[in-house]
């Protein structure tokens, strides 16, 4: 799929590709602070695992991307557990990386679009995601606030962090 942002990006999202590895690793690198980190052994696994991980790409550069598992999944995240023992029929949103040269252009809307979407595809009722609360990631908050997240939740994740738990129902009448 292609969409146009501001201020007029043609963005192309597609399927992760092997050969889109050391980008997403190197993207995840520059957003350390806010994500857990990712070395080649663990990325790997998850993408076997993930049931979503896509890529956005911009003038044939890989800009960002978004991985989420569906319930049901082994994957060990404290956060995806949470929600694993609370809900049923969820998407976990458990990252979106951009580029920090694209950030604030709608491509984190693109990217809930596109989740929302896979997950309707698919007959699920529920998005559901994190969000750090201590120490705040304000613009994510607010971020999540508009897309229609609301908290169910909250936890402590080690080193003092907690994190909001949020869901956006899913609305699957065709």
């Amino acid at each position: 799929m292609s969409a146009t942002t501001k201020p007029n990006l043609r963005v192309i999202f597609r399927p992760y590709l092997d050969t889109d590895q050391r980008t997403i690793l190197d993207l995840n690198a520059e957003s350390v602070a806010v994500l857990s980190p990712l070395d080649e052994y663990r990325f790997q696994a998850l993408a076997q695992m993930s049931d979503m991980l896509q890529v956005a790409d911009v003038d044939g550069q890989t800009i960002g991307f978004i991985m989420a598992f569906a319930d049901n999944r082994a994957y060990d995240s404290i956060n995806y557990r949470w929600f694993a023992a609370r809900l049923k029929n969820f998407l976990y949103i458990d990252r979106v990386v951009l580029s920090p040269l694209f950030r604030r252009h709608g491509l984190g809307t693109l990217f809930y679009q596109q989740a929302q979407a896979f997950a309707q595809a698919r007959g699920l009722s529920w998005l559901a995601v994190e969000v750090d609360i201590k120490p705040p990631n304000l613009a994510s908050l607010e971020f999540h606030k508009k897309q229609g997240f609301m908290e169910i939740g909250c936890q402590g994740v080690g080193s003092g962090k907690i994190v909001s738990l949020q869901i956006k129902p899913l609305d699957n009448e065709k």
